[in-house]
């Protein structure tokens, strides 16, 4: 079954090779954010944390790509990413790719699909315990 198409913001809120939309997500259990950006008119988001290092890679809050605005870099130490299909294009990433995250654009608003491995934050919460 496939999954419900989650609501991430009005289309003419990403700006093209501009900031990100930042959100959150839950990645193979952990919490973890995640971005989405315009590029080449095309909106395409993966999960904020680098091949190579484990850390987020904006800069600034949605701040991703370089001073001539053609790759993602990871702030820590450069290594740089095609935002067309986030693999590694520099550094030590190797062959490495960023985790994509399923989007779509449509009436003017973007959407994010979850996965097995990628939830909404609210999907993995415990339910309060009413036992009392």
């Amino acid at each position: 079954m496939a999954e419900a198409a989650l609501h991430l913001c009005c289309g003419d809120e990403l700006v093209e090779r501009g900031r990100a939309v930042l959100f959150d997500v839950v990645c193979h259990g952990e919490p973890r954010r995640a971005f989405a950006l315009r590029f080449d008119g095309r909106v395409v988001a993966y999960v904020n944390r680098c091949v190579h290092v484990p850390s987020e890679l904006d800069w600034l809050p949605g701040e991703f790509l370089d001073a001539d605005r053609r790759w993602i870099v990871c702030a820590v130490h450069g290594a740089t990413y095609e935002p067309a299909d986030g693999r590694c294009a520099g550094g030590p990433c190797g062959r490495g790719r960023l985790t994509p995250v399923a989007v779509e654009e449509r009436a003017g608003e973007v959407y994010w699909y979850p996965s097995p491995a990628l939830r909404p934050p609210a999907f993995d919460a415990a339910p309060p315990d009413d036992s009392r």
